[in-house]
């Protein structure tokens, strides 16, 4: 492909649509696989007789990989080449699901799930970063708005299908189904994907790598683990200073090296910058409330793991209908507008899981799933946009990992934190309803509603009836104080966004190649260091 601000090649501009279908394919297998592994977990947990703590890093073993290699992955893509980086990942990741199905122990599965996060790493951010150098600038606002569009579909999909799965086939499956998605993106991108990467060949920032990867890693593994472990464990907080640490390092070999792996000067663009923090912490109040209503569905509610699925599918009818309407809404009032209203709508909606209760109509649930992804694709196209359009094109990989590694963050402490306070508020509320049940039915019926749920059913009679009752009244409490902290953050983010992040930038040029007056001097040129 020929180097960026230079023409385009006419065959790669024919078919650049073809090729946004490849790259949103190749990013359905990404949120289709997690949230189909979490159906999946019950099976697995009888299959393998995982401990409690296995079962955790079935999923987390993924996660911890995949964010800790994001942005070292994306540098290699810009390097070597970013179709190549999306290439090897496809392969990676269905290798390590059929070698997923081959397990017969808990611990054959974590490590097939670590090689699928490697694979992960590799196709995320080469599927955005050729969308930035595929499309010319006056197309790109669009064509991003659709991958944030599709990247939903597999996170909505993904609970419906693995109920499917479950129900029909054994547990294999649910990583079977990467496998043939996997070679028709890979068949298919062969042809369709043109090969880009940085014109300038820098050397790999090996040192800024390896801290990367340990900063992210250590941060990622104490967010996972404080929970469960206690925030204030001596483990925990070390695994806290050691992030930190090498944060500071990473940041500190950035800006003395002149190949740096990730520009810092990028976040004195206000537009990078607000659209980065939009994105970190709307995962982190929407994944946070997600988690909690998938629990309401099933342990509240009473609803199997399909039925709570085909509920949760409106996330994947959403989520492309508010990236539609994004796209309008920000041509016409502008990015921080868009995000911004979104943002306070979402807070109203947040506040209205205050007034639920256990016998809540399921098809409200639904419905406010629906209102949920429309605000959440309000955010994440045009803050995605703003993001990307801050970033040159030559380090669009690098720049899309930085975008890939705040969602992931964002939603992953969004879980940890937001999950802690429910938890919280939960052991409260339910504490005199266990008070005689034996130690250990006690403190699993205090830990969770499922197993309270369940260990009411063993019970039996009106105690039993009690216990249900008393837990998921407990939870539902739990769930609409979650909902209030998340809308605070939410809110938060809305005045973030209000105060800092300019009405278009440099992704906003009109077809005529003119940025608009009011912002020139935003969008790329701050790339520079000249701010806003």
């Amino acid at each position: 492909m020929t180097a960026p601000g230079s023409a385009v090649d006419p065959r790669v501009h024919a078919r650049r649509w073809w090729t946004l279908g490849v790259l949103s394919l190749s990013l359905v297998i990404i949120g289709l696989d997690n949230t189909v592994l979490n159906v999946a977990l019950p099976t697995l947990q009888r299959t393998f007789h995982a401990s409690a703590s296995e079962l955790q890093w079935m999923v987390d073993a993924y996660v911890l990989v995949f964010a800790g290699l994001l942005l070292t992955m994306g540098a290699l893509g810009d390097r070597f080449g970013r179709a190549r980086a999306l290439q090897l990942g496809l392969v990676l990741f269905a290798v390590s699901s059929v070698a997923a199905t081959f397990s017969t122990e808990a611990v054959h599965l974590i490590a097939a799930r670590v090689a699928m996060g490697i694979g992960g790493a590799l196709i995320m951010p080469s599927t955005l970063s050729i969308i930035a150098n595929v499309f010319p600038r006056e197309e790109r606002t669009k064509a991003i708005t659709i991958w944030a569009g599709v990247s939903g579909l597999g996170v909505g999909l993904g609970p419906v299908v693995g109920g499917l799965l479950i129900e029909n086939f054994d547990w294999s499956a649910v990583f079977l189904l990467n496998v043939p998605i996997a070679l028709i993106a890979l068949g298919l991108g062969v042809i369709l994907v043109p090969e880009s990467r940085d014109p300038a060949q820098a050397r790999l920032d090996l040192p800024g790598a390896i801290l990367s990867i340990g900063a992210v890693g250590a941060l990622v593994y104490g967010i996972i683990e404080g929970p469960g472990t206690g925030w204030t464990d001596p483990l925990i907080l070390g695994t806290f200073a050691t992030a930190a640490i090498l944060g500071l390092a990473f940041a500190w070999r950035e800006t003395h090296t002149a190949a740096p792996m990730l520009d810092l000067a990028l976040f004195r663009n206000a537009r990078f910058s607000a659209g980065a923090g939009a994105i970190a912490l709307t995962f982190f109040a929407m994944f946070g409330v997600i988690f909690g209503l998938t629990q309401f569905l099933q342990f509240v509610l009473g609803k199997s793991a399909l039925e709570a699925g085909t509920l949760m599918i409106t996330l994947a009818i959403g989520i492309p209908v508010g990236a539609r309407i994004s796209l309008k809404a920000s041509e016409h009032v502008g990015t921080n507008k868009v995000i911004g209203g979104a943002l306070v709508v979402l807070s109203l909606v947040l506040l209205s899981l205050t007034q639920w209760t256990p016998t809540t109509d399921p098809l409200l649930v639904s419905g406010t799933l629906f209102v949920l992804a429309i605000c959440l694709a309000n955010v994440m196209a045009p803050a995605t946009s703003a993001v990307m359009g801050a970033v040159p094109e030559t380090k669009a990989g690098v720049g899309s990992a930085m975008n890939d590694l705040l969602r992931q963050l964002g939603g992953a402490l969004g879980v940890a934190i937001i999950g802690s306070v429910m938890n919280t508020v939960y052991r409260d509320r339910i504490g005199e309803a266990i008070v005689g049940l034996p130690a250990p039915a006690a403190r699993a019926a205090g830990d969770s509603v499922g197993a309270a749920v369940a260990i009411a059913g063993q019970v039996g009679g009106p105690g039993g009836a009690a216990l249900a009752a008393a837990a998921r009244s407990a939870f539902v409490d739990a769930l609409g104080t979650a909902s209030v902290v998340a809308a605070v953050v939410v809110v938060a983010t809305a005045i973030l966004i209000a105060r800092t992040m300019p009405a278009r930038g440099a992704e906003h040029i009109d077809p005529l190649g003119v940025e608009p007056a009011a912002d020139r001097g935003s969008g790329l040129a701050a790339v520079g260091g000249s701010g806003r």
